[in-house]
């Protein structure tokens, strides 16, 4: 039983909806009090982040519905916004050395698992972006001088903090113009309305329609593709 805290966009399709189905059990075993897998590590360090979960779930759910398929099981529970837990069970660079090793004879995830802290701070600037503008510059400026994985554990545990988040509208519209300008060439506009009439929804609906369309290879290898909109 687990709930990675890494994006799920690294994760291949059969770990991603077997995530989904261990954080529905997760969610049954403590909302009805059941007693199998009630003491198990992962049950115990989500027991009292009801909100975080539901928020994961939302996370899944975004990523299966980029990758085609329709999630039928919203989790909703009675609780407001609250803290992520705590601690890790395995820390987020200890995360991504788990799956490379499950996943060296088997297919990978819609993003491929990051060699250098570079590659892992490339998936990440449009998800950091859409927080805190002033960390996605700090970050980068780093992250140009940083050689192989130097600073690799560091930046994924900070990566992981910071798109637990909530982000800000004003920031989300900023980051989707940015992400439109990769694909916007291939859109028909036609008499559809300008883009900055358009909903976030939209926006962002588009966005992925055309990334996935025309293979823009950025874009595909983006945590922000899918994640933004389980805050929308």
């Amino acid at each position: 039983m687990r709930i990675w805290d890494i994006q799920p966009g690294y994760l291949n399709s059969r770990s991603l909806l077997g995530e989904h189905r261990e954080l529905h059990a997760i969610v049954s075993i403590i909302v009805n009090c059941k007693k199998g897998y009630a003491r198990h590590p992962e049950t115990m360090r989500w027991r009292g982040h009801q909100w975080a979960l539901m928020q994961r779930h939302r996370i899944l759910a975004e990523e299966m519905d980029l990758r085609g398929y329709r999630e039928k099981s919203p989790v909703c529970l009675p609780t407001g916004a609250g803290p992520w837990p705590d601690g890790y069970l395995d820390t987020p660079d200890q995360q991504f050395d788990i799956l490379a090793r499950k996943y060296q004879n088997t297919s990978q995830g819609r993003i491929a698992l990051p060699r250098t802290t570079q590659q892992l701070w490339s998936s990440h600037k449009y998800s950091v972006l859409a927080r805190d503008p002033g960390a996605y510059s700090d970050i980068g400026k780093k992250a140009s001088r940083w050689k192989g994985r130097q600073n690799f554990a560091d930046l994924a545990c900070r990566l992981t903090e910071i798109t637990r988040c909530p982000p800000s509208a004003g920031c989300i519209r900023n980051t989707l113009q940015h992400m439109w300008g990769h694909v916007s060439d291939y859109y028909d506009f036609g008499e559809s309305p300008p883009v900055s009439e358009w909903s976030l929804v939209r926006l962002l609906q588009e966005t992925r329609r055309l990334a996935c369309k025309k293979s823009e290879s950025f874009l595909i290898s983006s945590t922000a593709l899918s994640e933004l909109g389980a805050w929308l």
